[in-house]
């Protein structure tokens, strides 16, 4: 005879009374480990059993690098336009109004300024959830106008790339956002005001091919993808078995594409102990 009965047969808690697990209330990363969400946004976003840094958009990196999370946004209204008349599986302006809905952002890069460590700094932060943190006319544009305000306000500039590459539904015009982006930072350069570049996962394409390799300091996130095509496109094309780890921050850092790695935690300190020698100041602490 079974050591357990019910008293009355079927489940008798009513529907209202049943209580679901919250949604998000745990992370698993790609090695597995398992981690509440709390925790591991107090631990920037970064898993403590493995050290995985998880994609974050533009908020959050908001958060981690200015002051009291104090900032002004710039040209924060900016939409794209369908020039091209587009249409795919769908049309270009119906997958920008669905990406504006899911993600709440008007397009892939959010621009900034504010204080941090106590001086001024202007951000350009992209976001992989918006269509792939292609880059379009919209992305191009707001770097650009980032760069001039940064030029005109002798502010030093950061961009965190996280894209695949140019938007498709753009063509011709996206691909014009690597020359217009790289030649307002070639005016920073002949201003002698400072631009870092931070490559976080993914980043790749024309984002690579342009402004994310033209800092005067090339830092990335630990694991993060780096590379113009992807490395099953390399592999095809080359017909060659590719080294273990290419196109990770780690093999790039190696061979001389990047100047340093930096754990999410530390970002804030590195970033403005590199500005602070570009600018030949003392090193804030």
């Amino acid at each position: 005879m079974s050591w357990f009965k019910r008293k009355t047969k079927g489940i008798t808690t009513s529907t209202e009374e049943k209580k679901d697990t919250p949604k998000g209330l745990w992370y698993k990363s790609p090695t597995g480990k398992v981690v509440d969400t709390e925790e591991l946004e107090k631990n920037f976003y970064v898993s403590p059993e493995d050290d995985y840094h998880v994609r974050i958009g533009s908020e959050e990196y908001f958060n981690i690098l200015f002051d009291d999370n104090e900032y002004k946004e710039l040209d924060a209204k900016l939409e794209s336009k369908d020039p091209l008349k587009f249409v795919d599986t769908k049309k270009y302006p119906d997958r920008l109004k669905a990406a504006q809905e899911k993600t709440k952002l008007k397009d892939a890069v959010r621009t900034a300024v504010g204080k941090s460590k106590g001086k001024d700094l202007v951000i350009a932060a992209m976001d992989f959830s918006f269509i792939g943190g292609s880059m379009g006319s919209v992305v191009g544009e707001k770097i650009a106008r980032a760069a001039d305000y940064a030029l005109k306000k002798k502010i030093p500039f950061l961009i965190i790339s996280k894209s695949g590459g140019a938007r498709m539904m753009e063509a011709a015009l996206s691909l014009l956002q690597l020359a217009k982006t790289s030649a307002k930072l070639a005016q920073l350069a002949e201003a002698k005001i400072p631009y870092i570049s931070l490559c976080t996962d993914p980043t790749t394409g024309g984002t690579t091919a342009s402004f994310a390799m033209l800092g005067d300091i090339n830092m990335s996130e630990p694991g993060a993808l780096i590379g113009f095509a992807g490395p099953r496109v390399v592999r095809d094309t080359t017909g060659k078995e590719l080294p273990e780890g290419f196109q990770t921050a780690e093999f790039l850092l190696e061979h001389g594409f990047l100047d340093c790695i930096s754990h999410r935690k530390d970002l804030k300190n590195k970033i403005n102990k590199y500005l602070d020698l570009i600018l030949n100041q003392p090193l804030r602490v």
